[in-house]
C-alpha cells in the first residue's frame, strides 16, 4: 500500500483541501501503531461511550479517533516513512478482543480495557516492538496496558451500570499519523493484515 500524504481538512466546510505549498506539510510525521475498530465495531463503541455521564469540561474522544494504541512511535522524518512503513510489517494471528472493563485512570482518563489480554495481542505487541528496535525507533518502556481512551479530563465521570460487552474481531493493525493541531485528526498511513 502506498504512503498517503496528509491532506488538511478545511474547518469551515469539512472538505479535504490539498496543502497550499510544501511548507504546509511538516518535515516530521508523528506516528503510532494501533488497532482500529471496523465499521461494524465503531458504532457499538460509540454507543457505549455515549452512555457515560461526562462532567462539564470533560473531552470525549470523537468517534473517528477511537482506537487502541499498540506503540507510540513519535516524530519520524518523512524521508523515512516508506522504509518505516515497510519495516513494520510483522506476522500476526487474528484474535478476538473482549473490551469489558471501564475505568478512570490517573489524570482523568476514561478508558475501556480487556479483562484478559489475548496471547495473540501480546505477541503482536512484542513483534512490533522488535520491528521498531530494528528500525532504530523508540519502544515504550512502560508495561503494555491495552485500552481504548473514551474521554480525557473525565475525573468524576460515571460509567454505565451495565458492564460493556464489546467484541472486536482483530485481523489487522494500522500505522497512523497524528496530524498537526492546525489540521487535527488522524491519517491512517498503512493497514497491515
Amino acid at each position: 500500500m502506498n504512503i498517503a500524504s496528509p491532506i488538511p481538512v478545511d474547518p469551515t466546510t469539512g472538505h479535504s483541501r490539498p496543502p497550499s505549498s510544501a511548507q504546509d506539510v511538516p518535515r516530521h510525521a508523528r506516528l503510532f501503531l494501533a488497532l482500529w475498530p471496523a465499521h461494524a465495531e465503531n458504532p457499538a463503541l460509540l454507543g457505549y461511550q455515549q452512555q457515560w455521564l461526562w462532567p462539564k469540561g470533560s473531552s470525549p474522544v470523537p468517534a473517528e479517533r477511537l482506537h487502541l494504541t499498540l506503540h507510540f512511535i513519535g516524530a519520524v522524518e518523512r524521508s523515512r516513512l516508506e522504509a518505516v512503513s515497510a519495516g513494520l510489517q510483522v506476522a500476526m494471528t487474528p484474535f478476538e478482543l473482549h473490551l469489558t472493563q471501564a475505568a478512570i485512570w490517573p489524570r482523568g482518563l476514561a478508558v475501556l480495557q480487556a479483562s484478559t489480554v489475548p496471547e495473540a495481542l501480546k505477541e503482536l505487541h512484542c513483534r512490533l516492538g522488535e520491528a521498531l528496535q530494528a528500525l532504530a525507533l523508540p519502544v515504550e518502556s512502560r508495561p503494555f496496558r491495552p485500552h481504548v481512551t473514551l474521554a480525557r479530563r473525565a475525573a468524576g465521570s460515571i460509567a454505565p451500570s451495565a458492564a460493556p460487552a464489546l467484541l472486536w474481531q482483530i485481523d489487522s493493525y494500522v500505522l497512523v499519523e497524528s496530524l498537526p493541531n492546525a489540521v487535527g485528526g488522524y491519517l491512517i498511513q498503512r493497514r497491515y493484515s
